[in-house]
């Protein structure tokens, strides 16, 4: 790797920083204001629908595949695609691709091809309810809190990115900013439930690519192209290795390639990839709301495609924005020189400085509701499941059993309310870490890693035990937690995300390991309870859809799969 001399005087201009503010016209801040009319107005609509708790919690079982689909996708266009992934192109480059190439699209197509028929087979209404009828009430419960949990950790996130658009646009303090945009996404989901996130995710998926394509377009051309941007990329801290996706040791933090392959794949690829997307609640929820087993399958393979073509118009603008900014280029020169160096500028703020730096007015309204849009999909996903899993898993099953419907439903509103007020004060953890990535990583390492493990093993194997699935989620959990910890402390260091990759993998095996041993002294549920719940139970009538056979190719979940598939290989070896 290339050495960069860094002169004393760029780590203290980096270190002082400057007061980011958009320079927005009147015309921007009416783009802006538009959008949100439609926000409410879809919120305001999708009320007139609400008639029960199903309808509030899981839009009926009605919407379409393609509606799910763009919704399935646009929920994870949040903190994590927009800021944590244009963070992750200006300080890895190229090696950031695998969070959506090995680290998403492959987990996204097991899920609609495996995994889906059981959880909407099996009629659950939340991913904790599949777990109570697998091991239990004692695994339900260790998944249901911390899922909860979760999910206020990462709504926060959200919010707090969504109040640093409205600081920089508005120059509002940003609690204040913070507690507005609370406001806003609590007013949409409070009215129409999921049914108004679903809708609006499809709305501010079209808001965001208007957004984002012009932003790299424009910014492709103001590097030169291409080839200048290979050619400053180089040159900058980072070198040519920010240009091949393999090895990518910068990102996982070992020196040594093998290494470095193993933890993309195993940890990132396989653990944490397949542990957020096929248990994770958030995700999973928009396919539950489809009409049928089929349309819920083909919901994650539809959003595959998008999936495997936005890190062009997310990694690509943050690399722009690390050689095209001045702040950004400087504060990359200076944290590599020193990674303590104290700046308010940020690898979180690459992709503001660069719609700063190359957007005339108008087009800088369109990118603001653009990234409003990615942060209230994200925060608005977040919450209705939150307020599902809490309505739904804790508060009926273990609190107030046997009421009315209407009552679940009130209770379902409130937690809402209450989920946004949580992630008001949870949004200042986020602003700790200088890359979003860096947090929401470890957050997936603790919680979905583990879960995973308890997944894939109970769905397989019929042995398992119900005092097994809730043993070995609460040792995979604890053991991610005491790898962070232990890296936090310094008794071992690791840079970049690879503390959560290992965090993850041990946390993963540990739940293997732990949940056969005790499966091994503890008596296994009875073979005809795990119908819909366990594969080799399960017969094939309740696993398929009638009208499968009747489908057309392009609505057929398994070739289209099997299409996004080959062109995620393709994708993988041309940018190695």
């Amino acid at each position: 790797m290339p050495q960069f001399e860094v002169s004393q005087e760029v780590v203290s201009t980096v270190a002082e920083g400057e007061v980011l503010r958009l320079d927005a016209q009147a015309v921007d801040y009416a783009i802006v204001a538009l959008y949100f009319v439609f926000v409410l107005g879809i919120g305001l609509m999708a009320r007139k629908r609400i008639s029960s708790s199903m309808d509030f919690f899981l839009s009926g079982r009605s919407l379409p595949a393609w509606v799910t689909g763009l919704a399935f996708i646009s929920a994870n266009l949040g903190a994590v695609e927009i800021m944590g992934m244009s963070a992750n192109g200006a300080e890895y480059g190229f090696p950031a691709f695998h969070y959506f190439w090995i680290g998403a699209v492959p987990a996204m197509l097991f899920l609609g091809v495996v995994m889906m028929p059981f959880y909407y087979g099996s009629k659950v209404r939340s991913v904790p309810e599949f777990m109570r009828r697998r091991f239990g009430t004692g695994a339900h419960l260790v998944n249901a809190l911390s899922f909860a949990v979760a999910q206020v950790l990462i709504a926060g996130v959200n919010l707090y990115l969504l109040g640093t658009i409205l600081n920089v646009l508005l120059g509002w303090p940003l609690w204040v900013a913070v507690i507005a945009a609370a406001v806003i996404v609590l007013s949409y989901i409070t009215l129409g439930g999921l049914s108004a996130a679903i809708y609006n995710e499809v709305l501010q998926f079209f808001v965001i690519v208007a957004a984002l394509l012009p932003l790299t377009l424009i910014g492709l051309h103001r590097v030169g192209g291409w080839s200048g941007l290979e050619d400053k990329v180089t040159a900058s801290p980072g070198g040519a290795a920010q240009l091949d996706s393999w090895p990518g040791n910068a990102l996982s933090g070992f020196a040594n390639d093998f290494l470095s392959i193993l933890g993309i794949v195993f940890g990132l690829g396989f653990v944490l990839s397949f542990g957020y997307w096929t248990t994770n609640f958030v995700e999973v929820q928009r396919a539950l709301a489809t009409h049928s087993i089929s349309a819920a399958r083909r919901t994650p393979i539809i959003g595959a495609y998008p999936k495997i073509l936005i890190p062009l118009i997310v990694i690509i603008p943050g690399m722009i924005s690390a050689v095209l900014v001045p702040q950004m280029a400087e504060y990359k020169q200076a944290v590599t020189a020193n990674p303590d160096v104290d700046s308010d500028v940020t690898y979180n703020q690459a992709l503001l400085y660069l719609m700063k730096e190359v957007l005339p007015n108008g087009l800088l309204g369109v990118g603001l509701a653009g990234l409003l849009a990615a942060f209230m999909a994200g925060m608005a996903a977040n919450v209705s499941a939150f307020n599902t899993v809490f309505s739904i898993d804790l508060w009926q099953q273990y609190v107030v059993k046997d009421r009315s419907d209407s009552y679940y439903l009130t209770v379902g509103r409130l937690a809402t309310v209450g989920a946004t007020v949580a992630a008001i004060f949870t949004a200042f953890i986020a602003g700790g870490f200088s890359n979003i990535m860096d947090y929401l990583q470890t957050l997936f390492s603790f919680f979905n890693a583990p879960l995973f493990a308890t997944f894939i093993l109970g769905m397989f194997w019929k042995r398992m035990t119900p005092t097994a699935g809730w043993t070995g989620l609460v040792a995979g959990t604890a053991v991610a937690v005491t790898i962070f910890v232990l890296n936090e402390t310094g008794v071992f260091s690791l840079s970049g995300q690879g503390v959560s990759f290992v965090a993850a993998g041990a946390a993963f095996v540990v739940d293997i390991v732990v949940s056969v041993a005790v499966t091994m002294v503890t008596a296994p549920k009875p073979a005809a309870e795990l119908v819909g719940l366990v594969y080799s139970e399960t017969p094939r009538e309740l696993r398929t859809d009638p009208e499968a056979a009747t489908l057309p190719w392009y609505q057929r979940p398994v070739l289209l799969a099997g299409i996004a598939l080959v062109l995620v290989i393709i994708l993988n070896i041309a940018t190695r």
